[in-house]
């Protein structure tokens, strides 16, 4: 008899990529959900006697997922599969009874260890046979993904290894929404920089990155009231004056823009090299962003994160540019994960 397993995340690609990580001896009728309502459901159904739950999705997320499995005693294991690898995101699903977590990207080797080290393996070994085991495999090759779902997935792994460098250096923990990404042309970019960041006066640095036949950059939005926060937390000062203010900047901005860059770069194969961090301005509007000059016709590939701290009330914004001509071999990166 099958085991009833369940994949819940909102990403088409992150569901793919954790389908063809389970081991190829496992008799299992595999089961989708792209939110916590939808993994509820399956869940009452029977069809998760195992979920492998991310965290940050819409609708209903991971934890509100576990809460609801802890509240209403539902009768599956849990096994967080996320790229928010900040500490304090472990204790917390560990505490709401997940029997494990993995990191993304997911490595079939630490799952199978995983699986191994819980008995669920020797539990479930045998219950089919071999035939009918890759059968329930062969469904794999019927899922389908978008590319930009491709995108945003590699971009939620860059955005969670950045938060958790800022996470250990603040002592806080980092809220992640879903990263937004779009192709467009370069004529709707000012727009999409106005709708993203709505605050009046922002400081904001660029850096540029090129190699591998990819070029960008990457522009970080903070509100200047925001760095005398992230001064009270890191100096217990309320106050600080503007050099220690552009010290904390260009320090948030290494963190967040050079932890992403790695974890995107590696998950493609990539190598960027990158430049120097220069500081746009100080108090902008960012109507008057003072932007590159690029044809308005070119298309440009942007995927914009969100870091908030909640209690204190900050938030900062990363931007990432990538060229039009930079999109067919990234296109290409992306497939391949998945084959």
């Amino acid at each position: 008899m099958s085991i009833p397993i369940l994949i819940c995340d909102d990403s088409g690609f992150a569901r793919k990529q954790l389908a063809r990580s389970l081991p190829q001896n496992w008799d299992v009728e595999v089961s989708y959900a792209a939110n916590g309502v939808e993994a509820i459901t399956v869940i009452k159904d029977g069809k998760a006697d195992i979920l492998f739950l991310d965290l940050n999705m819409p609708v209903m997320d991971g934890y509100q997922v576990l809460e609801a499995v802890r509240s209403q005693d539902l009768p599956t294991l849990v096994i967080v599969v996320s790229g928010d690898v900040q500490p304090e995101a472990r204790q917390r699903v560990m505490a709401l009874g997940a029997l494990d977590f993995i990191h993304k990207p997911i490595d079939s080797a630490k799952l199978l260890a995983i699986l191994e080290q819980y008995g669920i393996l020797q539990e479930l070994d045998g219950r089919g046979s071999s035939e009918e085991a890759q059968d329930s495999h062969l469904l794999i090759e019927d899922l389908t993904f978008d590319i930009q779902e491709g995108y945003q997935e590699v971009a939620n792994v860059g955005m969670g290894q950045a938060a958790d460098l800022l996470a250990r250096l603040l002592g806080v923990f980092i809220e992640l929404p879903v990263p937004q990404v779009r192709k467009l042309s370069a004529s709707r970019l000012p727009q999409l920089i106005r709708n993203a960041i709505p605050a009046s006066e922002v400081s904001v640095v660029t850096q540029g990155f090129v190699g591998s036949g990819v070029s960008g950059e990457a522009l970080l939005f903070i509100e200047d009231s925001h760095l005398d926060g992230l001064a009270q937390i890191i100096e217990r000062q309320v106050d600080i004056n503007a050099g220690r203010q552009l010290d904390l900047l260009m320090e948030v901005s290494n963190i967040l823009i050079g932890a992403c860059m790695g974890g995107f770069a590696e998950q493609l194969d990539l190598k960027f090299s990158m430049g120097h961090p220069v500081l746009l301005g100080r108090a902008l509007d960012v109507k008057d962003l003072p932007l590159k000059a690029v044809n308005t016709d070119d298309e440009l590939l942007t995927i914009e994160m969100c870091y908030s701290i909640q209690e204190q009330h900050i938030n900062c914004s990363l931007l990432l540019l990538f060229t039009g001509d930079s999109i067919p071999m990234l296109d290409e990166r992306i497939n391949l994960l998945v084959e």
